[in-house]
């Protein structure tokens, strides 16, 4: 067996650095004991008991958590209704709406948030918690469209045409056997729509209004006057969030896929 050349294992090795040693400095200056982010003075959580005794910090949490939550759900629910709907198209048709809904996850950004602020100005509707939510609605759907859609194309026909012989209706072929076997699709893309929502910030800054500052938004805000300890461990905190509902929401994919192969029909 050939054996990888080492300048690969060099290479990825750089890679990874680059990428979580900024990660791991902030981590470990949030616990600095001192206001000095150069210099290290010694270990404290002090700067996360402050954290949570700011009034702004904690609103902004409120409106990052509320957002979040609402914007899983009804992309949740649109998301796996789309996935739904186009499971019964032709190759042909499916494909261009595919593409429609796979457009929110490639187009960059700063387009997204910037065409979202046209159009709610040409509506003339006042920016705030409403606009934020429907802005992540907008993205968050498409990303939770292609992991239900992944998960129903693993399936197959044969457990639906297997419950309709055994005479069940549409819906009883989909509560007892489309759903169970689309639930881990469902949870993980819901997971991941909360976590783009919580993370957002270029599409949130163009929607947001003066009482819709999110996390991201109220840290970019703080970090113009300069890098506080308390801003590196509000950033810490997003940190261990986020890779913890991803690693859930591949844990629950994963799960549901070896589950699969030893799915019964319960009809």
């Amino acid at each position: 067996m050939k054996k990888n050349h080492p300048l690969l294992g060099i290479h990825s090795f750089l890679m990874m650095a680059f990428i979580y040693v900024p990660i791991i400095i902030i981590i470990v200056y949030s616990f600095n004991d001192t206001r000095l982010g150069g210099n290290w003075e010694g270990f404290t959580f002090s700067w996360y008991t402050s954290l949570f005794q700011n009034r702004h910090v904690m609103e902004a949490l409120m409106n990052s958590l509320t957002i979040a939550l609402i914007s899983t759900i009804v992309s949740t629910l649109l998301g796996t209704a789309a996935a739904l709907s186009l499971k019964g198209l032709s190759r042909k048709g499916r494909g261009g709406m595919n593409g429609l809904l796979y457009l929110p996850v490639i187009i960059p950004d700063i387009i997204m948030g910037l065409s979202l602020l046209v159009l709610f100005s040409q509506l003339n509707m006042p920016l705030g918690k409403t606009t934020v939510i429907i802005a992540h609605i907008t993205f968050s759907m498409s990303f939770v469209y292609v992991v239900v859609t992944a998960r129903l194309s693993g399936m197959g026909k044969q457990l639906d045409e297997a419950a309709q012989d055994l005479g069940a209706t549409p819906w009883q072929t989909f509560r007892h056997v489309t759903l169970p076997q689309i639930a881990p699709g469902i949870i993980a893309g819901a997971l991941i729509a909360f976590t783009l929502s919580l993370d957002d910030f270029m599409v949130s800054f163009f929607v947001a209004g003066p009482s819709s500052t999110t996390l991201p938004i109220y840290i970019y805000a703080q970090v113009k006057r300069g890098i506080s300890p308390e801003i590196n461990a509000l950033c810490t905190l997003l940190i261990l969030v986020s890779i913890t509902l991803i690693l859930l929401a591949q844990y629950i994919l994963n799960r549901g896929n070896g589950q699969k192969k030893h799915k019964t029909l319960p009809i």
